[in-house]
């Protein structure tokens, strides 16, 4: 889980830590909702997108730390740190973040959005009227689902899922067999939700939300009758879900996987969050229970789960609380109602998502499924969801006889049930379904038609930086490729036989493939920049990703950097590169956006010596995408594309002083004002190039 052991070519204070990097993203995250330019009720979403983020990080990166110190690892990462030292500095941020983050929603958020009409029914506040009803909706909707557990030798402490809302609570008095344990623990059921509307003439405000849990505390005497209830508290428990399945040691992938996947609910407990009301005596006997220590006990005041305040601004008709609606628009190169094959067989098509729709990549597949000159399909699927129209074109053409080959990821973390379903119905219907390769996931995005035309066989592919995921598609930020040209849909070919069959990789003519050449060819890449500069000529890297770690990659950028490189580079998340270190780094900028949409896709420039050089890639550079993945990098050739990609992929965020945040020498982000220049949002002004 931790970076390879490394003897870092420079210093170990010149490399930022990783997991210290990502809660940086997510105080970032954190900032959104704390600018009051937002929209209100996205900055609600933006909170509750802070608590989806750090339960993905102690459920992968936390207890991937705790692995290390149980198994007294002697690992130190290249920025000098052990994993004592990670978890301890890790533990006190994440502490600070979630206590910011419940400060704010409780006295900025919620109490704004009460001015509006919008209002969380504390238990307190409750009249009469509404008290009844809640009480009805107890009694009616949830009662016959609850099934509180009295704990005595009969009755062990339960198993309790990950991430599941719970309640402790304290009892005095016997129960119908004369048994007087003091503690039960009562489940509540994920078919319930979490946040219940009341009706708008008993709420007294247009929108009136009252919390499960403050139902549960006001009634949960009613399942325990004749007992008395000394207190109630919530709490919830996040476990270790890094799925372990050795590779080379199952015969059948996806058979392992699927015992595996129910255990991913009862991992390691490695967080405990409870209510700031929780009874000392309950915490010390749940921090027992799952074995965990007091520096892994979360006080928050407020719900345990906002995760579950994501729904709200979707139940709230207030659009002027809101983002504006955006309708992406569609390339003047596609007809509409056309083919999609004449029209790339014109010319090359980019798509860029969100502001350009995924509807033609749908599109091309569905046509491909219905053409009858269409004989073979070959993709790629690593996250595409459960209900995705791209799979039922994939059914649909198997099942009219066509050749239909899947590489599914099995492995796609928290995606591997819905692929193992779809695996399923796709070997139902004839499809050949391949699980990629074992060692490595296969992360590259990629789509392969072939066509029998006139004078023969015809390619046609689709590149991507981004899933095959439509919904995705309306909210990240990616580049997708269409395109028939003949020495790029060969390479595609060639990387489809790599996966599915046996045999020596082949030299690929355009493509850049990890885990074969991608990382070598970006070194590569970065070092003819830094022999131009040392020449007296004009060189230049601009790069945009999600996560920079590859240390090999940072030492590169570092030696070009004293060669006089000009770097820029903008990077969602984690940097574990520190830029503007004199005498190291001071030629290299970096810089994160964080805004309405997801960034996401990866692109890299090369000035090479006025070529410009521009490859996208669904690969970031990070160790495991270079060496434990199979990715692709590809190029941009027409030359009217390449100049939308770096003026709408690069130049935008690199002028935007709205929504970026720049780091200074000591690792440290600081958000970019408009001060005297002109406004400028890359996000904002690429919808009102591209929209609808």
């Amino acid at each position: 889980m931790i970076n390879t052991p490394l003897t870092p070519l420079y210093p170990a204070e010149n490399y930022l830590n990783r997991e210290l990097g990502l809660l940086a993203f997510n105080r970032r995250v954190l900032a959104q909702a704390q600018d009051e330019r937002m929209p209100l009720l996205e900055r609600l979403r933006f909170l509750c997108i802070v608590s989806s983020n750090m339960d993905e990080f102690f459920e992968i990166r936390v207890s991937g730390l705790k692995e290390q110190i149980r198994a007294q690892t002697p690992v130190v990462t290249i920025d000098g740190k052990t994993a004592q030292e990670i978890f301890r500095l890790v533990s006190a941020e994440a502490h600070a973040i979630v206590t910011e983050q419940y400060l704010y929603l409780n006295e900025v958020i919620l109490p704004a959005l009460a001015d509006e009409g919008v209002r969380f029914l504390r238990r307190s506040t409750w009249n009469e009227a509404q008290r009844e009803w809640i009480r009805d909706y107890f009694l009616r909707e949830m009662v016959p689902v609850l099934t509180p557990i009295g704990l005595d030798p009969s009755h062990p402490f339960p198993r309790v899922l990950n991430k599941s809302l719970n309640f402790a609570v304290e009892l005095e008095g016997k129960d119908a067999f004369g048994r007087s344990s003091n503690i039960a623990i009562v489940q509540a059921p994920r078919v319930l939700p979490r946040v219940i509307q009341i009706p708008e003439e008993l709420g007294g405000c247009p929108y009136g939300f009252v919390f499960l849990s403050s139902i549960l505390h006001e009634f949960v005497g009613e399942l325990f009758t004749g007992m008395s209830v000394l207190g109630c508290y919530q709490f919830r428990v996040t476990r270790n879900s890094d799925l372990f399945v050795d590779e080379e040691e199952v015969t059948n992938l996806r058979t392992k996987l699927q015992g595996e996947l129910p255990q991913r609910h009862f991992g390691n407990a490695v967080r405990l969050e409870v209510a700031d009301n929780c009874s000392p005596a309950i915490t010390e006997f749940l921090l027992s229970q799952f074995a965990l220590q007091p520096v892994d006990l979360y006080r928050v005041h407020g719900p345990v789960n906002l995760v579950r305040l994501m729904q709200v601004p979707d139940w709230v008709d207030r659009p002027d609380m809101k983002f504006r609606p955006f309708i992406p628009g569609v390339p003047k190169g596609l007809p509409k109602g056309g083919s999609i094959f004449d029209a790339v067989r014109r010319n090359d098509i980019l798509l860029h998502h969100p502001y350009q729709s995924f509807a033609p990549v749908i599109e091309l597949l569905n046509q491909a499924a219905k053409d009858p000159s269409v004989v073979a399909i070959k993709m790629t699927v690593y996250r595409t969801g459960t209900d995705s129209v791209l799979m039922q074109s994939l059914l649909r053409a198997a099942q009219s006889g066509k050749e239909v080959t899947v590489v599914v990821e099995l492995m796609a973390r928290f995606d591997e049930e819905a692929n193992i379903g779809w695996a399923t119905k796709l070997e139902e219907v004839g499809a050949h379904v391949v699980y990629g390769v074992v060692g490595y996931k296969v992360h590259a995005k990629a789509l392969l038609i072939v066509r029998r035309e006139e004078g023969g066989l015809k390619r046609y592919a689709h590149l991507g930086t981004g899933n095959y995921h439509p919904r995705t598609a309306r909210l990240y930020s990616d580049f997708g490729l269409l395109t028939a040209n003949d020495e790029i849909t060969h390479d595609v070919s060639e990387v489809f036989k790599q996966l599915t069959g046996l045999g020596m990789a082949r030299t690929l003519r355009h493509l850049w493939q990890a885990p074969f050449t991608l990382q070598h060819n970006v070194v590569q890449a970065i070092h003819g920049e830094a022999e131009a500069a040392r020449a007296g000529q004009k060189a230049r890297i601009v790069a945009k990703m999600n996560s920079l770690v590859e240390p090999e990659v940072i030492n590169a950028l570092y030696e070009a950097s004293k060669a006089g490189v000009e770097i820029n580079l903008i990077v969602r998340g984690i940097c574990m590169l520190r830029p503007g270190v004199p005498g190291l780094s001071e030629n290299i900028r970096v810089r994160s956006i964080i805004g309405r949409f997801l960034e996401h896709h990866r692109i890299m420039y090369f000035f090479a010596g006025g070529k410009e050089n521009v490859y996208l890639s669904s690969a970031d550079w990070m160790d495991r995408n270079f060496f434990k993945r199979i990715e692709l990098g590809f190029p941009v050739l027409d030359p009217k594309l390449k100049r939308r990609v770096i003026t709408e992929g690069l130049k935008f965020y690199l002028a935007d002083n709205q929504q970026g945040w720049d780091m200074n020498s000591h690792g440290v982000y600081q958000r970019r004002r408009s001060s005297r220049n002109k406004p400028h949002n890359a996000q904002g002004e690429l919808m009102t190039l591209l929209g609808g």
